[in-house]
């Protein structure tokens, strides 16, 4: 399983590098922190997991949601 989690952590750390949509890159930092508090969750270190959920997933997510929404987005289709 937790080779599992890794992978997945890879897949999506390429995928935010180099997506162009900055909010589908917050989007995916996002799950790459609840991916990471699983993954600490299954190492047993549960503290660390709740820090980087809360943290990591929560305030900085709003924080990077927002600062997108401020900035003009300009559409490539």
């Amino acid at each position: 399983m937790i080779t599992i989690i890794l992978v997945l952590l890879i897949a999506l750390s390429v995928f935010t590098l180099q997506h162009r949509d900055l909010l589908q890159g917050v989007v995916a930092l996002s799950a790459f922190s609840l991916l990471s508090a699983m993954l600490f969750y299954m190492l047993r270190a549960p503290d660390v997991a709740i820090t980087e959920a809360a943290v990591g997933a929560g305030v900085s997510t709003v924080i990077f949601v927002w600062a997108v929404k401020s900035t003009d987005r300009k559409d490539e289709s």
